[in-house]
């Protein structure tokens, strides 16, 4: 069965928007933003290395953790791996879209 409507065309504008982070409320201006006007694909391919890095290192911090709090750890571990396995999945689309 052949589609009536056309997938629309990939939307290269859609970017940041400048987003604080990092308060510690300790009464000044946060620490961090993320710049406006980088490309969603360029911040997704940033957001998939931290990601993999947030779960390389609480890979490796699982030798020194206690036994008895290692299920919280490994918790933070799949939903970093989930994230990932998210923002992953939506670049490869995007990549898949771009090569079409």
């Amino acid at each position: 069965m052949k589609k009536v409507v056309p997938d629309p065309p990939l939307d290269h504008s859609t970017t940041t928007a400048h987003t604080i982070f990092g308060s510690c409320q300790a009464g000044h201006s946060p620490l961090f933003a993320v710049c406006s006007g980088i490309a969603a694909h360029d911040a997704l391919v940033h957001a998939s290395l931290y990601l993999g890095c947030a779960y390389d290192t609480g890979y490796r911090a699982m030798d020194d953790t206690d036994p008895a709090s290692r299920g919280f750890l490994w918790s933070t571990l799949h939903s970093v791996e989930m994230a990932k396995g998210l923002v992953d999945a939506l670049l490869d689309g995007l990549e898949d879209r771009i090569t079409l």
